[in-house]
């Protein structure tokens, strides 16, 4: 069976705040955008349990419901939402062409979208141990004790003793902020120093609400749903010695990787993954092509922040058209 083609004005790739946000802007400006779920509709939000950090919300909201809004926001003003795997991209031209399968496993091609200007809001993936207890509810304790952003869910930890994985600037910062809340902070690092930047150890050493478990690893998450987190297993990777630890939240700080794959070799990005933008705007150095979210913002990685660069990108793509429509026009009325 042949590929069925679409042709849009705007293609947003991702469906987290970001992108959502970068709909809701396209299609109230009548681009009729198409929004292309990634591998995670929603984004991470959609693993997170109460939201209580993104304003317009003063009791606070349920991460999925907080995503569903969003959705039904960008289909009320006419954004079309697909759902297709995007296995190769084609940017060397306008229009962009994304080729999508219907599953990562298929073979063929189901759907080839022509894209007159592109939005990539693919966003960023935490990086997880691999342990039992980690993953996201129902499966784990992932959204219920266990997280990954200290901004986002240090709150609920409000004098409670707590533990951050890791050894870099991540871990150091999760740290020392959660340090606000918890009774207690207990850094634990497989090896026996840190890689973070001095800076960032000296005002480690220097918090009397943190201790540090050297060249130890953590190998399970123990709780239930009822309780959250109520303990971990950890070795020492030394004597090989293991034991439980009591704690009531797990933040996993060994870093996150962009979801930008898809894009080596094509687009500017850093060392990591992050794509790399011009500017105050959202241009990546392709023009037509613009990113947003956690797909280039290695510093925030907030909801709140997303939806803007969304809102941002959307701006920058409407008046990329405008201006290339008019240039189209006036090129158009030369050969005349």
């Amino acid at each position: 069976m042949s590929p069925v083609t679409i042709h849009k004005k705007v293609v947003i790739l991702g469906s987290g705040p970001a992108g959502l946000t970068a709909a809701i802007y396209a299609a109230r400006a009548d681009l009729e955008p198409l929004v292309i779920d990634g591998p995670q509709p929603g984004g991470q939000l959609t693993i997170t349990t109460d939201v209580e950090n993104y304003p317009g919300f003063s009791a606070g909201i349920m991460g999925p419901i907080l995503m569903d809004e969003f959705r039904e926001q960008a289909i009320r003003f006419g954004t079309e939402i697909i759902n297709t795997w995007i296995d190769k991209v084609d940017l060397s031209q306008r229009p962009f062409t994304l080729y999508g399968k219907e599953s990562q496993d298929s073979a063929d091609f189901s759907t080839i979208i022509k894209a007159d200007t592109l939005i990539i809001s693919t966003g960023a993936s935490a990086k997880w141990l691999g342990i039992p207890g980690e993953a996201p509810i129902p499966e784990g304790l992932g959204g219920n004790g266990v997280s990954a952003c200290a901004t986002c869910d240090g709150f609920f930890f409000r004098d409670k003793p707590i533990v951050v994985v890791g050894g870099g600037d991540t871990a150091m910062e999760e740290a020392l902020f959660l340090t606000k809340f918890a009774s207690k902070v207990t850094l634990i690092h497989r090896r026996h120093e840190f890689r973070a930047s001095k800076i960032m150890q000296d005002r480690v050493f220097a918090s009397d609400k943190i201790d540090i478990l050297w060249n130890t690893e953590v190998k399970e998450i123990h709780g239930t749903p009822e309780t959250g987190v109520e303990s971990i297993t950890i070795s020492n990777s030394e004597s090989g010695e293991t034991s439980n630890f009591p704690t009531q939240g797990v933040f996993i700080a060994i870093g996150h990787q962009p979801n930008t794959e898809l894009f080596k070799g094509m687009l500017d990005m850093d060392d990591v993954g992050y794509l790399i933008t011009e500017g105050k705007t959202m241009a990546t150095n392709v023009p037509g092509v613009f990113a947003c979210g956690d797909a280039q913002d290695s510093y925030y990685r907030q909801a709140i922040t997303a939806a803007g660069t969304g809102c941002m990108a959307a701006i920058d793509a409407e008046r990329f058209l405008a201006e290339n429509e008019h240039q189209a026009g006036s090129n158009a009325a030369s050969a005349e």
